[in-house]
């Protein structure tokens, strides 16, 4: 077989082989890089409590907190309470948390819940575990046999030794320019 035959099909069939890896590290990076426009990992509901109770520090017993809790609509979800430091009242719920501010005698309920798909191509992105840092190891060696073959399947002017060449150069140029700027 050719030298030039066989870098095609390695090519190839190396680069199917990670496509459905890089699609889940590709989503799961993108997500991962606007974590501070959104949880890519949970998503938060808050729900507004209305304050038809008056629960103070001195007036505060479990019946009070279940009727908090009640009319918040988690009575299914209720586990215990505590008034941590302050005029604060914390509610623990299944998935969840009540908070209830004993002063303005307001509240919320916080539940979190998995984000589908992007909590489980974020948990592998994250490497959770010995196993999985060798695969990502040799799917990071893949991942250059595919670019570097790919260096050398078009040939000509458009190939590694002219257009290509200066197409490399500034995939490589660009992110060495934003390491100096910032």
């Amino acid at each position: 077989m050719k030298l030039s035959r066989l870098n095609r099909v390695t090519h190839r069939d190396i680069g199917y082989l990670i496509a459905g890896l890089t699609l889940i590290y590709a989503l799961s990076g993108i997500a991962l890089n606007h974590k501070s426009d959104w949880n890519p990992n949970y998503i938060v509901e808050i729900k507004e409590v209305p304050g038809d109770i008056v629960i103070t520090r001195a007036n505060i017993t479990e019946d009070l907190v279940l009727q908090l809790v009640e009319l918040a609509g988690e009575s299914d979800s209720y586990k215990t309470w505590y008034l941590p430091a302050g005029n604060k009242l914390s509610v623990f719920l299944d998935g969840g948390t009540l908070h209830y501010n004993l002063v303005t005698q307001s509240g919320y309920v916080e539940k979190a819940s998995k984000r589908p798909i992007f909590y489980q191509f974020n948990f592998l992105h994250y490497n959770p575990g010995k196993w999985w840092k060798w695969f990502s190891d040799i799917y990071c060696v893949a991942l250059i046999t595919v670019t570097v073959t790919g260096l050398f399947i078009v040939k000509g002017r458009n190939g590694i030794t002219r257009r290509g060449a200066i197409l490399t150069a500034i995939g490589i140029i660009l992110p060495l320019l934003f390491l100096f700027l910032y």
